[in-house]
């Protein structure tokens, strides 16, 4: 099958009037020929959107490790753009943690929408200071065999842990995380701007929806917000217009560049669901405004966030183009947890896992292995 479009966004460059060949749910040849038979898509395909960093959406949560509730999630998430995910967990109880990731190890095979390319835990290896929606009576320092077991009951599938960089035994534990293929994040943390950077050195390679539950730039202390913008590493932002500034949002892109800057959602299960009260973990969420936040105290609890506006965020506050904020929600999160040999970019040999946007930027349509699987 061929299909067309005015642009197709690749990982390096926008192709103009091409046709893309897709064979065996692959893509085959990217060319200016034009073919007997094609299907003209309209205005712009780009890669799927690839969302590492996400606990929910409509109406289930990965921590409530509810049987059947990730094919629910994977197959909703078509209509964000979504075709990659990494299923986000909480700080909670070893046992519940263990519990999440038994059962996305036993059901991520079959899933039948977005694809499954690994686990995030979020936490529990934060501090006090900078919880969140986060719950600090599970909160301790990194425990590296405690990994080694949620790796092992995923099936091998966890491959991005968050710690607070403040913790004790952190360089022992980055070492020896990254060399079980998991990438470390820094977050929920009052760490100083040395004790980021000291991480950062020994390897940890992302920051934690970047301003959100850390500690802040002050010119005498920079914190762990300088610390993301002075380093080699990618930095999350979530761009509902709630959580970051757009003004904020534009100098850490301006300060690393757009190729560091991953979009994520840190979305909770109300998202894609109606205004009301959910549940995040252990804690009662109010959902109203565009926004999710804690019954007790209104911290922002998550987001409600679809991967797909984030991208329309962007562009209209006009902090990137188009081209720029697909790579930052697709190519740029596959690459910060090593996933990007399978997913992030339109490339021959990849799965044609891809989306079709007009030119105002809305989904027409997700595509997974070359099959239209929404509308």
């Amino acid at each position: 099958m061929f299909y067309t479009a005015k642009y197709i966004i690749l990982e390096d460059t926008v192709l103009q009037d091409y046709y893309m060949e897709v064979e065996d749910g692959k893509i085959k040849s990217f060319s200016k020929e034009k073919p007997d038979f094609y299907e003209d898509l309209g205005e712009i395909i780009a890669p799927g959107l690839v969302d590492t960093h996400i606990h929910g959406y409509c109406g289930e949560d990965i921590m409530n490790a509810k049987p059947g509730a990730l094919n629910i999630i994977s197959e909703a998430l078509l209509e964000t753009g979504v075709t990659s995910f990494l299923p986000t967990t909480l700080t909670d109880s070893t046992e519940r943690l263990n519990e999440a990731c038994r059962i996305v190890g036993e059901e991520y095979r079959d899933v039948k929408g977005a694809k499954i390319r690994g686990i995030f835990l979020e936490g529990p290896f934060f501090t006090e200071k900078y919880k969140g929606a986060q719950n600090e009576k599970y909160m301790s320092d990194p425990d590296i065999e405690k990994l080694k077991k949620w790796k092992e009951l995923s099936n091998g599938l966890v491959n991005k842990i968050a710690i607070a960089p403040e913790r004790e035994n952190i360089k022992d534990f980055i070492h020896k995380a990254n060399a079980m293929g998991v990438y470390v994040a820094l977050g929920h943390s009052d760490a100083s701007y040395e004790e980021a950077m000291d991480a950062v050195n020994e390897g940890a390679n992302i920051f934690v929806h970047t301003y959100n539950g850390m500690s802040g730039l002050h010119h005498r202390n920079p914190g762990m917000v300088g610390a993301a913008m002075n380093s080699e590493t990618i930095s999350e932002l979530i761009c509902d217009g709630h959580h970051v500034n757009p003004a904020a949002a534009n100098i850490l892109m301006n300060v690393k560049g757009r190729d560091h800057i991953a979009l994520i959602t840190d979305c909770m299960s109300a998202g894609g669901m109606k205004d009301g009260d959910y549940m995040l973990g252990e804690f009662p969420v109010v959902v109203k405004d565009g926004t999710a936040r804690l019954k007790e105290g209104g911290s922002l609890a998550g987001s409600i966030l679809k991967l797909k506006d984030a991208v329309k965020n962007v562009v209209d506050w006009e902090i990137a183009d188009v081209f720029e904020a697909i790579q930052m929600a697709s190519l740029i999160p596959a690459k910060s947890v090593g996933i990007d040999d399978v997913c992030g970019k339109l490339k021959l040999g990849y799965e044609a896992d891809f989306i079709v946007l007009n030119e105002d930027l809305d989904l027409k349509a997700t595509y997974i292995n070359g099959k239209r699987v929404f509308e």
